[in-house]
């Protein structure tokens, strides 16, 4: 019998890419305030591609990729956790900020180094002021608290994972635990920090689900650990890998969870 549903939280339950997408329209837009003939889309391309670029070639790539965290969220995260690599990180990260920025300018015709210090300064405090939550998060939570206990288990950095929580506060009390990879020294889909929640919520992998919308993390490591998941498949993806239930929307999950998984307490109606 199910006992406890484990959650990721980025692209989940938060919208993270629409929340960069707008940080980064926004902060684009301030571009063009300067320079009229600037196209903000096409800036917003060329620094997302600069970004990627960059964050690749530093020495903290293998770590961020260990731990999860992605190139988007180094140009906002402070990374003030503590250890030699967040150090190293915390370090890299202002003169990886302007640097995307600035070398996203220059591919799109701008030579402007003052401008894109301003630009790398204004993205992590627009960011901050868009938090997006799914429009049906709350309501699966509301729904499933009751009968289950709930886990969030995140890959990221501890301070900048904190700090989604803390820009979404009325998201953290709806959880029994929450574990962030950057805390535990690794991130999913490495079984040890699927056993680690497990051990925390007092389950066994066959008395809980994973739900999440990455298939090499969160499935892949549901998987490894011998626990059923739940995929969202938002954008109808094909993929080879085999997910127990797959949806495409995270009110779905209601379904699979109270109708599909053969959960004796009741059915819950859509």
């Amino acid at each position: 019998m199910v006992k406890a549903i484990i959650f990721d939280l980025d692209d989940t339950l938060l919208w993270d890419k629409k929340s960069v997408a707008e940080s980064f329209r926004a902060t684009c837009n301030m571009a063009r305030d300067v320079y009229p003939q600037i196209d903000p889309e096409r800036l917003e391309q060329n620094v997302r591609t600069e970004a990627r670029a960059l964050y690749a070639s530093f020495p903290t790539y293998a770590f961020t990729q260990m731990i999860g965290i992605n190139p988007f969220e180094g140009l906002w995260g402070d990374f003030d956790d503590g250890g030699r690599e967040f150090d190293k990180l915390q370090q890299i990260a202002p003169e990886y900020r302007k640097s995307a920025w600035k070398r996203g300018l220059e591919k799109t015709g701008f030579l402007d180094e003052q401008l894109a210090e301003t630009l790398a300064e204004a993205f992590p405090k627009v960011r901050k002021q868009k938090p997006i939550v799914f429009s049906s998060t709350f309501k699966v939570l509301n729904a499933l608290r009751a009968d289950y206990k709930l886990g969030l288990l995140t890959n990221g950095s501890p301070s900048l994972q904190q700090t989604k929580l803390d820009m979404t506060p009325q998201l953290k009390p709806y959880f029994d635990e929450i574990v962030v990879s950057g805390a535990f020294g690794s991130g999913k889909p490495d079984p040890a920090i699927f056993q680690h929640m497990l051990e925390k919520l007092e389950v066994d992998a066959s008395e809980a689900v994973m739900v999440g919308d990455n298939l090499n993390t969160d499935i892949v490591g549901a998987f490894k650990s011998e626990m059923a998941s739940i995929w969202i498949n938002w954008n109808h993806i094909d993929s080879n890998e085999c997910p127990t239930f797959e949806v495409d929307d995270l009110l779905q999950v209601l379904d699979v969870v109270y109708n599909r998984l053969g959960k004796a307490k009741g059915t819950f109606k859509i």
